[in-house]
């Protein structure tokens, strides 16, 4: 039977950051602790965090974030923005276009699907 699994960030994260030619402003530097990938590849979640920075998103998969720290704003291509707080959960459909702004490092939960 498959057993459940926890979504914590005890070991030691994958560390990143969005490519040069998407960077806005700063030097965000971002924290991956990925819990669990299905065996093809196409669903992962975890935890992700970020230092503060802003830079382009173009989303080919959809994600549902939980923000469990920090501050975050969302813009999307056609300047409707959202800003994204502790506690605050919401979807990014595949296909969104904009920017992603971390305005004090934000941490979140997530779980993405690549259709």
């Amino acid at each position: 039977m498959p057993k459940l699994i926890p979504v914590t960030a005890t070991t030691a994260p994958e560390t990143g950051a969005p490519a040069p030619d998407r960077v806005i402003a700063g030097h965000p530097q971002n924290r991956t602790w990925n819990a669990y990938e299905t065996p093809d590849g196409r669903f992962f979640s975890g935890i992700w965090e970020s230092d503060a920075g802003a830079w382009r998103i173009e989303y080919t998969e959809a994600e549902f974030c939980h923000i469990l720290e920090g501050e975050s704003r969302i813009t999307s291509e056609d300047g409707t923005s959202m800003t994204v707080r502790a506690g605050d959960a919401f979807v990014i459909p595949t296909g969104f276009k904009g920017t992603w702004e971390v305005v004090t490092r934000t941490r979140k939960h997530y779980a993405i699907y690549l259709p």
